[in-house]
């Protein structure tokens, strides 16, 4: 195998528009640093999905229009919180489980972070107030503020020196309302908005279940991928990790 089959799921159940200009970037980040995009659809039974992320050596959850139910962290939607959307959040969990059970390499992003936080048991901010960085900024805001890296970090190891400078403050497109407040079973916050304290990144700790290679951003790498070297960089690590990839062994029962 020479390319390996990232599996991303088609990101709304609900809009078409958003499906078809999204999803295509997510896969060609994915082709252009050798892998192979297969898409997910949000509306089969599970036992067609299983059988195609099976056999699929990594996992991208994208973006989404809509916000992870606030109900799976313990909480009531807040007025400015987006409607859900069940069918897309099925097939996330699914592809979680698959790939921690597996121990396969996991990227999300945005939407995609959330789903992974709240899957593992953390919880989200409904909306973000009393900040003055935009972090609604857009698709067409290339540059929205920075975020500052964890330098004992796994995304630390991506980070190019001549993108973040010796603080590792890399500049980040932002387009969100909600962000994680407090990190998932495993899960350790290794980037933050420097003004705010928004968390911008998390990935396992040494102790967290699943792969080597679980790494979540705030931010779209795959919008930056031509001016960022640090996109391409994510990417290409993410790839390589899922081509090097090998089934974890079945667990040993406790006596």
């Amino acid at each position: 195998m020479t390319r390996p089959h990232i599996a991303i799921p088609i990101p709304t159940s609900t809009d078409p528009e958003y499906n078809d200009q999204g999803w295509k970037q997510y896969a060609a980040a994915v082709e252009r640093s050798g892998g192979e995009a297969i898409a997910v659809p949000l509306n089969d039974p599970p036992a067609v999905t299983a059988r195609l992320i099976a056999g699929c050596q990594g996992v991208l959850l994208p973006g989404s229009g809509a916000d992870v139910n606030p109900q799976k962290y313990g909480q009531e939607p807040a007025p400015e919180c987006a409607p859900t959307d069940q069918l897309r959040e099925n097939v996330d969990e699914l592809l979680l489980q698959d790939a921690h059970n597996m121990g396969k390499p996991i990227l999300t992003i945005c939407f995609g972070t959330q789903m992974l936080n709240v899957w593992r048991g953390g919880s989200l901010v409904q909306h973000l107030t009393g900040t003055a960085v935009n972090h609604k900024a857009g698709r067409t805001v290339p540059v929205a503020h920075t975020a500052a890296i964890a330098p004992d970090s796994l995304l630390s190891q991506m980070v190019i020196d001549e993108e973040a400078g010796h603080h590792l403050l890399l500049p980040v497109n932002s387009s969100h309302h909600q962000a994680i407040a407090t990190p998932g079973d495993g899960l350790r916050v290794t980037a933050h908005t420097p003004e705010d304290g928004v968390v911008e990144a998390i990935e396992n700790t040494p102790d967290g279940v699943g792969g080597r290679f679980v790494l979540g951003v705030q931010w779209h790498p795959e919008r930056s991928f031509d001016a960022s070297a640090t996109s391409r960089a994510i990417f290409e690590r993410f790839i390589a990790e899922a081509k090097a990839w090998t089934p974890l062994p079945p667990s040993t029962p406790k006596n």
